[in-house]
């Protein structure tokens, strides 16, 4: 991967055109952000050159620094020897078109979920305008502070057992200016709520089984497993949500939860439950919303 003066990189295109293509060819996995070389590529060099992740053609001919290359190099480095997802690398993350911090006290964003707040939750919510808002299993806080600044009526708040993830969503919500409209708990599920009631309920919990666990590529090790696994079929903190959510969502509230591949072994595990499944335009799949209403309606079948 080392390259002498002569032929190292020295715009932004050939810099692009290096990395994609050892990226292709590395057997690392995509899945953090990106599911391509081509993607990861531009994350990396457009990360490092300072130049916003939605430039055009036109900075393919933009000079790089030698010590850009150089950085560039050795991330990618490695990206490839150690399989550590580009986020923890870079430090930064992006969620519905905003920058998050990243390391390894949570997991990297990139919940589908995003493409709801950006539609307003519509069609499935048809409440009133939202004025409280729970991320439930918040980790480093993307879901929650990315409603908190497209909604700015919105108050939210962000729970989570891992204090680390919380320090790190605190530090988010301040690098955003969002603290005085975010609210920050360590929180077993719902175990540190009084009576509060919710308009949304939005969770990207633990879903992961212990079959896929045990078989996830590389990168997901770099990942707090506590923000992985859930149990045997994946599904031990999406029971106890479903079991209690209908306690803190308002009459017109929605419980929108995200558990990914255990969407099968949740249909068997609640055989008489209507589960809506979301359909996403840019991908992602495992979403499904209750209302208020149906969670009252289901009851024993979700104790």
């Amino acid at each position: 991967m080392n390259q002498n003066n002569s032929t190292m990189p020295r715009t932004v295109g050939e810099a692009l055109d290096y990395c994609s293509e050892a990226l292709e060819h590395s057997g690392v996995f995509f899945g953090h952000g990106t599911d391509n070389a081509w993607d990861e590529a531009v994350q990396l060099v457009l990360s490092v050159a300072d130049l916003p992740l939605d430039s055009d053609d036109g900075v393919l001919p933009h000079l790089l620094a030698p010590a850009d290359f150089s950085r560039i190099e050795s991330l990618l480095r490695t990206r490839i020897e150690q399989h550590t997802p580009l986020p923890y690398l870079l430090g930064k993350a992006w969620f519905a078109g905003l920058e998050f911090r990243s390391d390894p006290r949570a997991i990297i964003p990139r919940s589908p979920i995003a493409e709801l707040i950006l539609s307003e939750f519509q069609p499935w919510y048809s409440g009133p305008a939202p004025r409280r808002v729970l991320d439930l299993c918040c980790g480093g806080g993307c879901i929650g502070l990315a409603v908190a600044h497209y909604y700015p009526d919105v108050q939210v708040d962000l729970l989570d057992i891992d204090s680390a993830a919380l320090a790190l969503a605190r530090e988010n919500a301040d690098a955003m200016g969002l603290s005085e409209r975010v609210n920050i708990l360590q929180s077993d599920v719902f175990n540190a709520l009084g009576d509060e009631r919710y308009d949304l309920i939005l969770s990207n919990p633990p879903y992961v089984d212990s079959e896929d666990l045990a078989e996830l590529p590389a990168e997901f090790r770099h990942e707090p497993e506590l923000s992985l696994g859930s149990g045997r079929d994946g599904l031990d903190l999406t029971r106890r949500i479903l079991a209690q959510a209908h306690r803190y969502l308002q009459p017109e509230g929605l419980l929108v939860v995200e558990v990914g591949n255990s969407w099968a072994a949740l249909e068997r595990a609640y055989p008489r439950v209507a589960f809506t499944w979301l359909e996403f335009e840019h991908g992602g799949h495992g979403v499904f919303a209750l209302s208020a209403k149906e969670l009252q309606d289901y009851g024993a079948s979700l104790a």
